[in-house]
């Protein structure tokens, strides 16, 4: 019997944030995306509340596979080494690809419908950073875009069901 490999969580944790960095996306960045959209129904929630929510959901497996996926095809789209029509379709943020989205949805329903409606208006507004990614003339972030919008509707809704 072969020994079971165990899952690497603090390197997949580490891995995420250390990539997200490299892209000026902190915790905190993504906090502040949630404190917008939530402080009106959370008015007593401090933007330090927010940003460990953050850090808590952001250890969540389900989250980390997903997000280790994204950042990985958009550093390959970047670096030109997808194979084609994958490699044009990412490098160009087509709109009906939709699997960055499908990915980023994975994310958001951690937390139930709250996630997703949350995941859908950050989507259309592209608050925060996410906005600077979208827009970004050198850097492909077709996954990473999408993926800050998603972790941030997950607090959403972690805290939603925490606070209601």
């Amino acid at each position: 019997m072969q020994d079971k490999e165990k899952y690497p969580d603090t390197k997949a944790y580490d891995y995420v944030v250390d990539e997200l960095a490299k892209k000026g996306i902190t915790p905190r960045s993504i906090a502040e995306i949630t404190y917008e959209l939530q402080h009106g129904f959370l008015p007593d929630i401090t933007i330090e509340t927010f940003e460990e929510v953050t850090i808590n959901v952001m250890h969540k497996r389900e989250l980390l596979n997903n997000v280790m996926v994204g950042l990985y095809l958009d550093k390959m789209a970047n670096e030109g080494k997808l194979d084609e029509p994958l490699q044009t379709i990412v490098a160009h943020d087509m709109g009906v690809f939709g699997v960055d989205e499908t990915l980023a949805l994975q994310i958001a329903n951690m937390y139930g419908a709250i996630g997703i409606t949350n995941f859908g208006y950050v989507d259309r507004i592209k608050p925060g950073i996410i906005g600077k990614l979208d827009t970004s003339p050198t850097d492909v972030n077709t996954f990473v875009d999408d993926i800050v919008g998603a972790i941030a509707a997950a607090v959403a809704g972690k805290l939603a069901h925490e606070y209601s």
